[in-house]
């Protein structure tokens, strides 16, 4: 617990009404998505504000308390479980659309804007914003940049960071730090929007961000590709790839995802095919027409036994829906569930899927896959019940497993979710020393009192 001196310090910063002291307010922020330990963090601000983050920040570094930025919570890797004695500042309260520039094509927003909103309001002005990770209904654009989301469409529109074009940020010590512009082209100055992005809060504070758009595709097309197994589906994936088809989306889900989504959502998914893809194109009507039959092409040629093309908006988003809720569907299995985003290069899918199946066998685990097969990102999920010891030590002996296939390809231990706590004890495995000590000193010199998200990442 605070002193009540600075609990009456930061009651000048943002009301006393916005700030959470009982415990029982408090441990609604003491975990997130990951399978990691919770923390209770020492106190909780809501800023009213966001000149408020920055007046937050100098009290917290005079005092060399922990600081934990939190917009909904929905990341996968431990990124918002405050410090022991830290504290939390909720930025879902910071929703201001600012600006949307339909002749510049961007648009201003502040940290707690909720992703699907802003891409509708984006939409409504006849404009299109990509990034669309899974949890888009919640997650907030400062959570998003801060992990650098990605999502369904990033096989052909890329990730949050291909669309941030400039970032206001609040430094440990409170000092506003801008970088970037509203033009398209700016060196003035390091690239610091870009050190911003992905850094998962240890950096630095968001607090406004210039996000780019671009015109909405004419039309496109959806389609599902059934399978006998998952080899035969990831073939045809990398397949579709080298064939320079380049889809706005390509999916894959495993049998035990098909029917687990199939029982929690009810969409008429195939529950007897061994795999899944589903396919969307996207561009000029004709492009679309061309690209839609050669991936259903690609897919008989490498042993699709059944391809179908959606007949009308509502089916398209019907399967959309489902393939959100895989996560969902998975979770009601069992008591645990550890979702991992292990990543490959597009044309090592195949040897990436068989390396799961094997870690599943040998370590005697319950895995389904899912995930963004176009770009590489798979989502191995692994049902168990954390409170059966011996099974949960199976299961970190998958994750090491996983971890070490993925890094033989050449990939990465994760394409969208973060380090956080989760994987920090992995990064040496994929980067080097040299490279995390040179990290280290970058976090040294940006936060020298080592009050900025401690332990994320890095882990210290």
């Amino acid at each position: 617990m605070l002193s009540p001196s600075l609990l009456k310090e930061f009651g000048r910063i943002v009301g006393r009404e916005n700030i959470l002291v009982r415990e029982a307010d408090r441990q609604a922020y003491s975990y997130d998505a990951a399978v990691s330990p919770p923390e209770i963090p020492a106190l909780a601000v809501r800023p009213g504000g966001v000149e408020d983050l920055g007046r937050i920040a100098a009290l917290c570094s005079e005092n060399e308390l922990p600081l934990t930025v939190r917009g909904a919570g929905t990341n996968l890797s431990g990124g918002t479980i405050p410090a022991p004695g830290g504290v939390v500042v909720l930025t879902n309260g910071l929703d201001k659309i600012l600006e949307i520039n339909e002749a510049d094509l961007y648009a201003v927003v502040e940290p707690g804007v909720v992703t699907a909103r802003f891409a509708a309001e984006a939409a409504e002005r006849g404009l299109f914003y990509p990034p669309d990770p899974g949890s888009q209904a919640v997650s907030t654009l400062g959570g998003n940049v801060a992990e650098n989301a990605g999502g369904l469409r990033g096989l052909k529109y890329g990730v949050t960071r291909d669309y941030v074009m400039g970032l206001e940020f609040y430094d440990a010590t409170g000092g506003l730090v801008r970088s970037g512009s509203r033009t398209v082209k700016c060196v003035a100055g390091y690239n610091l929007s870009s050190f911003l992005v992905g850094s998962e809060g240890t950096l630095g504070i968001i607090s406004k961000i210039i996000l780019k758009l671009i015109p909405p595709p004419r039309a496109s097309r959806a389609m599902t590709a059934e399978f006998a197994d998952m080899d035969a589906a990831s073939e045809a994936v990398a397949a579709i790839i080298a064939e320079k088809i380049v889809p706005c989306t390509l999916e894959f889900l495993d049998n035990a995802t098909i029917r687990h989504v199939e029982a929690y959502t009810g969409a008429g998914l195939p529950v007897e095919a061994g795999a899944l893809l589903l396919i969307e194109v996207d561009g000029h009507p004709a492009q679309c027409e061309e690209d839609a039959a050669r991936a259903a092409a690609v897919c008989r040629e490498h042993g699709a036994t059944r391809t179908r093309a959606a007949e009308n908006e509502e089916e398209r988003d019907r399967l959309w829906e489902a393939r959100r809720n895989a996560l969902p569907a998975l979770a009601r299995a069992r008591p645990t569930t550890v979702l991992e985003d292990a990543t490959v290069p597009r044309s090592r899918i195949p040897e990436m899927i068989r390396g799961i199946s094997a870690a599943a066998a040998e370590f005697r685990v319950d895995i389904g896959v899912f995930g963004h097969a176009g770009d590489g990102n798979l989502h191995p999920t692994i049902l168990c019940d954390r409170r059966d010891k011996k099974e949960f030590e199976r299961v970190e002996l998958a994750v090491d497993a996983i971890f070490d296939t993925a890094l033989s390809l050449q990939g990465t231990l994760s394409g969208e979710h973060g380090i956080g706590l989760a994987k920090a004890k992995w990064l040496e495995r994929e980067t080097g020393r040299p490279t995390l000590e040179y990290c280290r000193r970058l976090k040294r010199a940006a936060d020298p009192a080592g009050v900025l998200n401690p332990g994320k990442i890095l882990g210290f």
